[in-house]
């Protein structure tokens, strides 16, 4: 997708950190924007926000991504008001508590019914219109370098990306002969309000477990304030959409430690032997 005048987009998670830098790149491209958030104030100040800055139309619409109705409902709203949507990111996450011994089980459906079904639920709902209309277009799922780089302490958060990119490189292999390019966006630390995600708690998951701040969550609080702005993550997340590819990587220095999980992999395999064809060839 080489040009972004007279697309249009529809983005979760749109009221601040990435998905409001995700939703003002693409305005800034030509784009007509749907921002989605469950936060109705915030969605109205980042909403008028951009309008203000004289962009490509910018809407926004109310949409909780753990219910696959809202989201369905949302979708249709942005394709009543714009007609055709071509670009679709889910994008709307929330972080998890720390130490194996004290999530509790609300901890992990709150992550997993956010992280992971809010992508599922945002594929679902705009597939076929993609498919449809003919035209193409581009999914852009958000994961983390936690995705390929366990080891954080949260084990819901690192479980949903694991399963975001997987996801994303089935969808990729699937929707390619269809025109529709599918990205996987896999930051590092960025400068966002993951960290206050409990705002957000829904009241039917009962009362929020108690916070327990501990030097992992102190450690990455302070990783997240000093993080990489998210109008830099959302530039190389459209370059990659122009480019249609499928993975989208914004921090240099971890590097190393994935390919150290690489070379894990293949030496773990080294210890079977030759490959088949090795053994032929030999």
């Amino acid at each position: 997708m080489l040009d972004f005048h007279g697309k249009a987009a529809f983005v979760t998670g749109g009221a601040s950190g990435i998905g409001l830098a995700l939703g003002r790149a693409l305005a800034e491209a030509g784009a007509r924007v749907m921002l989605a958030d469950i936060e109705e104030r915030a969605l109205a100040e980042a909403v008028a926000s951009l309008q203000g800055e004289n962009l490509a139309e910018v809407r926004g619409i109310i949409c909780d991504v753990r219910d696959y109705q809202a989201v369905e409902r949302a979708a249709q709203a942005a394709i009543d008001a714009f007609g055709k949507v071509h670009i679709v990111c889910n994008n709307a996450g929330v972080g998890g508590r720390s130490g194996a011994d004290s999530i509790s089980l609300q901890d992990w459906r709150w992550v997993i019914d956010i992280n992971l079904m809010g992508v599922v639920h945002g594929v679902r709902a705009f597939l076929p219109h993609l498919v449809s209309h003919g035209e193409g277009g581009h999914i852009v799922n958000t994961a983390s370098m936690a995705g390929f780089l366990p080891g954080t302490g949260f084990g819901p958060y690192t479980a949903t990306k694991f399963a975001v990119v997987g996801l994303s490189e089935a969808l990729r292999a699937e929707l390619a002969p269809q025109g529709i390019g599918v990205s996987v966006l896999c930051p590092g630390w960025v400068r966002t309000r993951i960290t206050e995600s409990r705002r957000n708690w829904p009241k039917e998951y009962g009362e929020p477990p108690a916070a327990r701040p501990g030097l992992i969550d102190q450690h990455i609080a302070e990783l997240v304030r000093t993080g990489m702005e998210p109008s830099a993550v959302a530039a190389l997340t459209l370059a990659a959409i122009r480019d249609n590819e499928l993975y989208v990587f914004t921090h240099p220095h971890m590097r190393p430690p994935l390919e150290a999980r690489v070379e894990s992999f293949l030496a773990a395999y080294r210890k079977l032997g030759p490959a088949p064809q090795e053994r032929q060839s030999s």
